[in-house]
Formats: C-alpha cells, structure tokens, sequence
C-alpha cells in the first residue's frame, strides 16, 4: 500500500512487541519482548526493522534495507467491528501473515488493502517476498505492546525448500491454542472456507465412559414433546445420534461471539427422532468426537420451538415418529450441557434404540431413482477432481469448497458422478485420491431427462458424511449386503486396467449446458443473462482463488488454432520420466521435434494409439440417418446414439450449422490408411484481417495451464498429486525429497485444444479462449470425428486404453477436419457459453463451453 490512506486504526488484543523491554532486556523472555540473535551469528532483519520503527517519529517507515523473507503462514480470521464503528459493515476477513529471515520468525497483520493478494494466492506459503513498507499498531488497552504490520510487498517465486527450524522472536506466538493478532476472536478459520475446523481449538479426544444409570431419571422425546412447555427442569436423555450435520459458522463483525458456530444431530431413542443443536464453544470441544451411531447422554439442555424453516433428514427407520415441534439445544452455558458418550458394549436391549439403517444403492440402480431421493454409495474412485470454490452470495467473501468425484461400483459401465462439498472433514476431503474405497451418505439425486445431454449425478446434502480406506473399520455399513457385494468385486479386480486407469485433477466441464439456449437460460440463477463482451474483463479479475464461473457472450467466431499435445507427454510412461528425471531424455528430443513441426507450420497424423472417454452423451434431434456410435462411461463398450444437431437449417440458402461442421464421408476415406498426413493449424476470416488491427482491447485467455490437465494416477506419488490439486494450505508443509513436476505426469487427454477467438459484435473487444475436443471413437477400426459443436454435447474424463490400426484417425486429422469447416464460419454470430476459472497466482482460463445460434435459441 503506498502513501497513508487506509491504515488500520484499531489495536491488537493479543501480545505483540513489547516496547518498553526493547533496550532493557534482550535475552528474550514471554510476554512479547526481543530475543537478539547470538553475537556471532547473523543479524535479523526483523529485528533490525523493529529498531527502525521504534525509533521513528512515524509509526510507519520503509526498511533501510530490503531484503527477501520467506512466508510460512496465512492465516485468516474475522475482525469484530470496532466501537467508533456505527454502521455495520459486511464480514471482514482479516490475515496474519508468518514470515522468516533465516534468524527469526515473526507473526505480521496483513494491511486489508493487500488482502487481494491473498484473494488471488499470490501471497501464499512456500514463497519469497520482500516487504517495502511495515508499521506499528499498538493495542491502548495494553501497556507497551504492538504488532508489526505488512503494508507493502512486492511476492516472488515459490522456494524449492524452506527451514522451518528458526524460532519465533516473540514467544506469545508460539502459544497454544493459536490466537489472531487482533480483535477479541480465540481462534483463527480455515483459509478458504468457513465448514472446515482448523486450528488446535478442535479436541478429537472425547472417549465412551461407563455410567452408573441407578440414581437417573430418563424421559423419552415422544414424553418430552408432550410436556416440555410445562416442564423447568428436564430429565436425561438417552440417545443415538443418526444424523449430523456439516458445521455452520455464523460470526459477524457486530456480534461479539468468540466462537460462533451450530452444528445439528438428529437423534432418536425408540419413540421418536429429533434435532439438536450444539452451539458456539461447545462445537470446538466436541464436534470433531462425535459421529453417527454413538449412544448420548444428554443432561442439563434446553428445549425450544422448533425453527419453521428447516427441513429435518428423513428418519433411518420409517417407523420412527419425526418430532419437529421443538429443538434440543446444548450449550456451553444456560445451562452448561452435560454430554457423556455410552460405550455400545453397555447399550441394552431394552432400550431399544434404532439401529443405523443406510440406503446404498448401486450405479446400476441409480437410472432409475427419481429427482432428490436421498441415498448412500460405495465405490472406488476413479477420478479425483481438483478443488473449486463457488460464492455463496454475489458481492461477499464466502465460498463453499466443492471437488467433482467419479465412483465405480462394478454394477455398471457409467460412474456414479458427485458433486463433492466439504462435509468439515477436511482430514478426509483434502486427502482423498484415485483407487480409494469410498463410503459417501445421504446424497442427494440431481437429474434432468428433457436436457440434452440427459443430467444425473449426485450431489452432498448438508448431513453427508465421507469415509475412506482408513475409516471404514467399526463402521455399521460394513454389514450391509451392498457393501459386501462391493468388496467381493474389488477382490476380484485387484490388477485390472478399471484399478489402475485412473485420474486426478484437471479442468472438469460439469454440469453440461443444455443443448437449446432457451434451457441454459431456465437453467442458470444471474441478474443479466448475457454478459457484454466489454464486461467479460471485470468479470475475470472479480474471481477469486480457485473460483469457477460461467458466462455468455455474443460474438463472432474469427480466428480457430489449433495447439497440439505434447507427443512425449504421450508416449513416455510417467514413472520413467520420474526416475530419469536429471538425465536427458527421448521425451524432450520429441518436445523439441513437435516445436520445430510448429514453427515449420505442418502438423502430421499422430499414429500412436489413441484412446478417450465419454459419458453422459445423448442427442437433441433424432434422425435415422445421423446416428453415430459412441462409448459412455469409464467401462463403456459402444452404444447406438444419434448425432446431436446444434442448428436448423437457417432461412434462406445459408447451410445450417449442423451441416456445416459435418464431416464428409469423402475427408473421411481420404485420410484412411494414411500414417502421415499435413495439414494446416489455423483458420482466420475475412472479417479479422479487417478488424485485429482497430481493436481497443484483446483480452488473452486461451492458454491450457499444467494443472488444467487431467493426469493419469500413480499411487506412488499420490501425496504429490494430491497437493496439486488441493487448496493452497495455511501452513508451509515440507516437501518430502525432491518433488516432481505436474508436466512429468502423463496426461489423461490426448486431443490438445483450440485457441477460438471471438470479435465482439461491435468489432471493438476480442477475446482468445480455449476449446478442449472429445474424441469419441465408433470403434477400433472406424471412426467419426466429433467436429467443434458436435463435440461441445459431450464430457471426457479419462481414458480407457484402446489398441487401434494405422487407419484410426488422430487428433491433428481432427484438427484438419475442424479448421477446414471453419471457412463457412465467417460473419456467423453465435452465442458462446464461457466457463472462466481463476488458478490463483494470475493464472486464469476461460474456456468455450458451447456455441447456440440466436436464430435458433428455443
């Protein structure tokens, strides 16, 4: 931040510098003084601008010397309002950045106005950074103490290693539990969403205990409903807790909680089930020890009218009574609830509570349940998406964290697709990846037969609860027959390509757009339907760290470039390039041969074997004479669908669309039995040569990053992998050896992708995006290539692998096939559905998701 304007004002509540010991005692001791370094050892930089700051007459300088620091930490939390405030303002978030200079380390307030930087990940753990401006807040309430506050900075690169063996300056921060630097909150959240507990304020050591029942009154739920409004003392209750639900985090600038939090149990004994709530410091001490199937014993809570609004679980048993007249509420006071966990070995019959009763169901089975039915899966994972984060409100800083899964179960060729929330399990949501038995409940069915493509997946409700290979053990489902039947398959596929063809990461267009725009429109919750092309700049730097948005714009397509794989990536198995990673490598002479093809212009006919995935396909109009074979699912053998037909035919002699990227059964035959063909990259129109050169603005947004492609899974380096595609974490975490690189990895698509650039109808504003093409072979002899519309109905994840002859067709006879269809694309204006995906640290994608003519958008 240059210049004054906007420097915080309040001061820090927890101990900072100690300045009135600063000269008098430098061995250091608690409470927030200055330990100096040895005299033969070097100097600290921090402590050498904590001397220039104390003795400015400002309460800000710029270091004499700036040198780079590396960040350890960033951590977020919310700044209560402070009193002089009069009108509340929206949640403010607040980081403390950890920082080192080889000698010391030091916990800084992060000046708001450089909050962005954090917003972006570009001030993220792991990296250098070099501070150019810091000042002093001092809290008033407390004599002599301040915090150093990072007001300027300019980030660097990410560090191959950092030490994290320097000792805190101030010993305050080392104290446990951490606490924020400012404001009166106990306790810091999780970086990037507020479901997830973090931090050491979350016990996970809350243990089953005999209890002596002699001398306890119990009352059932269904007694208790009856005369809770009359009664001023309740007795006990004893319960099983069937339900519970994923943690909420209410803080507010205005509301002085220091721990705001609410989670529900839906609990139930033998004469009816209902909801509980455990409030604020109660859910830090035991949320993380409670799971579903323990027996409670609840004494000392209170009972309320139920909230109107919420939608109580359905119960495990139909048998079981819903009570939803009124509430349990459990909290740390009025009156402190008693909670004790009943070991199940002292459960007895005649108490007769419910037992867990799950609802698995099989992919086979899922084609037929209808829309919102609740159930639980089990499967394996065959494909881990990265993490994505979705605004809960337009205009806020809240964001819920969300991966795309694919399951397999062995009853189907298609996966189960899920749409993954965090469920405050984020030792289990940041962990998981591919070939991971997988336990998910209470799912939620999402589906749209009239849509084109059909929609089905499934999606987390807010009591769904993950399990993983580590966690299934004790757990009741291990008894259902479904879950049997799954294990008896996986035995039996130990070794097979379903186990070991598996991926992670990458960009994952899902949901798909439906194929009339009229039904996109019905299908998508914004303010204004269409974005101005002028708008699509504010659009992208409004995103937000791994923020996922989806746009359209009308425009004109000009300019298709074709950007093809790397063949090395291709052909050299990832463990080999791992283990050869310092040598020279065949992989990089093949990366050098396709770069001088480039520059040369010609592209030839890649004659490995090529391979590719599709599901989800189906057709929007139905003719005899277009039908096509394609393959679904990630087992899938060929089925029978028809073409889809993006346009009618238009008004006049104008072809439609659909005829015009049809491909031609004579391009067909002249590419069969050919190993090498050349053919041209690029397709540019008339109407651009007329036009690139009095543009105002070209934005550039074309470019595939490296974690923007699919990899195939190696369970080796599943730790690697898994980080990659995970959120950026609050604290540094050591790599362990030399790590790998993304682009060692194989890649999981193999088609490359088209840079498509689109005029604005004004012809003022361009804008160059990415197209990824879907393959979708007839079989392993023949094949119909999916052209630029065809292939926008279709959604490709992962490969299975295919042996074909010299006659398959390659992705660059694709590519050929696409840009000579493309002459007819001049002066056509289109509407293009845009996904825009924010990478963090300045990288961002936008991709073209599918094209609807307005002539033809019902």
């Amino acid at each position: 931040m240059s210049g004054e304007s906007g420097q915080p004002q309040a001061g820090p509540s927890h101990a900072g510098l100690d300045w009135p010991t600063l000269q008098r005692d430098r061995a250091g001791v608690p409470g927030g003084v200055i330990r100096r370094a040895g005299a033969q050892g070097p100097r600290s930089w921090i402590q050498k601008v904590l001397e220039q700051i104390t003795g400015s007459p400002r309460q800000w300088v710029t270091p004499s010397e700036v040198v780079p620091v590396t960040v350890l930490a960033v951590q977020r939390y919310l700044l209560e309002d402070e009193p002089r405030d009069t009108v509340p303002k929206p949640p403010l978030y607040c980081y403390d950045v950890t920082i080192s200079d080889g000698v010391y380390q030091e916990k800084c307030y992060l000046d708001p106005s450089l909050n962005s930087l954090v917003y972006q990940n570009i001030l993220k753990v792991g990296i250098e950074m070099k501070i150019s401006r810091v000042s002093c807040l001092y809290n008033e309430k407390r004599l002599g103490q301040g915090i150093l506050c990072i007001d300027n900075v300019h980030c660097g690169e990410t560090l191959d290693a950092i030490s994290l063996e320097t000792p805190f300056r101030n010993r305050a921060h080392e104290e446990k539990p951490e606490r924020p630097l400012r404001g009166g909150k106990s306790h810091y959240l999780a970086l990037w969403n507020n479901e997830d507990p973090y931090g050491d304020i979350w016990l996970t050591d809350k243990q089953p205990e005999e209890y002596n029942f002699n001398n306890i009154k119990i009352i059932s739920l269904s007694h208790l409903e009856m005369t809770w409004a009359n009664r001023r003392n309740f007795p006990a209750l004893l319960v099983r807790i069937l339900h519970k639900s994923k943690l909420r985090y209410y803080g507010k600038p205005d509301k002085k909680m220091i721990e705001p939090y609410q989670t529900f149990l839906e609990v139930a004994d033998s004469s009816g089930t209902v909801s509980v709530i455990m409030w604020n410091a109660l859910c830090p001490e035991w949320y993380k020890s409670l799971r579903v199937g323990l027996v409670l014993l609840l004494q000392d809570y209170s009972v309320k009218k139920s909230y109107p609004f919420r939608m109580q679980p359905l119960p495990v048993d139909p048998q079981i009574k819903l009570i939803s007249t009124m509430e349990i509420c459990l909290n740390l006071r009025d009156p402190p609830t008693n909670i004790i966990i009943i070991p199940e070995k002292q459960v007895k019959p005649e108490w007769r509570l419910p037992k867990l009763n799950h609802r698995f169901i099989t992919r086979s089975e899922l084609d037929d349940m209808p829309e919102n039915h609740i159930c639980d899966v089990i499967g394996m994972l065959a494909f881990v998406g990265r993490v994505q984060r979705s605004k809960k409100k337009e205009n806020r800083e809240d964001f819920w964290s969300y991966r795309w899964i694919h399951i397999a179960d062995g009853t189907s060729e298609q996966p189960f697709i899920v749409e993954l929330f965090s469920t405050s399990q984020p030792e289990i949501f940041e962990n998981i990846y591919p070939m991971t038995y997988f336990v998910c409940t209470q799912l939620k069915v999402v589906r749209n037969d009239t849509q084109v493509p059909k929609l089905l997946y499934l999606t987390t409700t807010n009591e769904s609860r993950v399990f993983i290979t580590e966690g299934h053990r004790g757990q009741p489902y291990t008894y259902d027959t479904k879950v049997k039947n799954f294990i008896q398959w996986i035995k039996t596929k130990t070794d097979s390509g379903e186990m070991k063809n598996t991926v992670i990461g990458g960009y994952y267009p899902y949901p798909p757009v439906p194929e009339t725009f009229s039904k996109y429109s019905n299908s998508v919750k914004v303010e204004s339907l269409l974005t101005a092309i002028s708008e699509v700049r504010k659009e992208i730097e409004d995103l937000q760290y791994r923020e996922q948005k989806r746009i359209a714009i009308q425009g004109i397509i000009t300019v298709i470039k074709y950007i093809p794989h790397s063949c090395a990536t291709e052909s050299a198995s990832a463990s080999e390039t791992l283990r050869n990673a310092n040598q020279p490598s065949t992989s990089q002479a093949a990366r050098e041969e396709s770069q001088i093809q480039e520059r040369d212009g010609k592209w030839h006919q890649d004659d490995r074997p090529m391979s590719s995935q599709c599901f989800q396909s189906t057709s929007t109009s139905l003719s005899p004479s277009k039908k096509r074979r394609i393959l679904q699912g990630p087992y899938a053998k060929p089925v029978a669908v028809p073409q889809p037909e993006f346009f009618s035919q238009t008004k006049g002699n104008k072809p439609g669309m659909s005829s015009i990227f049809q491909r031609q059964e004579s391009t067909s035959a002249s590419i069969l039995g050919k190993a090498r063909k050349t053919i041209s990259d690029r397709w540019e129109s008339q109407m651009w040569r007329e036009k690139s050169f009095g543009l105002i603005d070209h934005l550039h947004y074309s470019h595939v990053y490296p974690e923007s492609i699919p990899r195939k899974f190696i369970l080796e380096h599943r730790k690697f992998l898994t980080q990659q595609y995970n959120s950026q974490p609050a604290k540094y975490i050591p790599p362990e050896g030399r790590p790998p690189k993304l682009d060692d990895f194989t890649s999981a698509r193999s088609l490359g992708h088209f840079e498509v650039t689109i005029l604005g109808l004004n012809h003022e504003i361009a804008i160059d995006v990415a197209f990824l093409p879907m393959y979708c072979p007839e079989d392993v002899r023949t094949s119909q290539i999916d052209t630029l519309l065809t292939c926008m109905n279709y959604s490709c994840v992962y490969p299975p692998e295919v042996t074909v002859s010299d006659r398959f067709p390659g992705p660059r006879a694709l590519a050929g096939d696409i840009i000579k269809a493309a002459t007819e694309l001049d002066r056509v204006h289109i509407i293009g559905i845009l996904d825009i995906c924010n990478l963090g640290n300045n990288k961002v994608e936008v991709y073209l998701q599918k094209i609807y003519s307005p002539e033809n958008t019902s």
